[in-house]
């Protein structure tokens, strides 16, 4: 079992950066690797990044390339997402996930994974 928990997110100004991170919980030794997935308002959920834990190998979303970056700390079982240059239209709940087969990754599929954490809210104002 695996529990990541994110945190960080909060209201940010167009063209603003943040860096929001999930602390993962239990045997992340398990699984290969922990993705962001945001869920922005009535919209579907989308792949954004993924990170292996014990290689360091990213993954990006063609539209998160530039401005997003994704990061790990083994010694803390923390995952990062840095953004910006941020966007109205990244206004989302970010889940952080992990689990679930190899393909999901290098396919950027926004489902599949086996754990998740409960959200944090980041919205960005024009």
């Amino acid at each position: 079992q695996v529990q990541p928990g994110e945190s960080g997110g909060r209201f940010v100004q167009a063209r603003g950066s943040l860096s929001v991170p999930c602390v993962a919980s239990g045997r992340t030794f398990s699984i290969y690797c922990m993705v962001w997935i945001p869920q922005p308002p009535v919209k579907e959920r989308e792949f954004v990044a993924a990170i292996s834990w014990s290689s360091g190998l990213t993954y990006y979303a063609d539209s998160a390339k530039g401005r997003f970056t994704i990061s790990r700390d083994n010694a803390k079982n923390t995952v990062y997402l840095q953004m910006k240059s941020l966007k109205p239209e990244d206004t989302a709940v970010y889940y952080c996930e992990g689990g679930g087969g190899y393909s999901n990754y290098v396919a950027k599929r926004p489902s599949g994974y086996d754990y998740w954490g409960q959200g944090t809210q980041v919205t960005v104002s024009s």
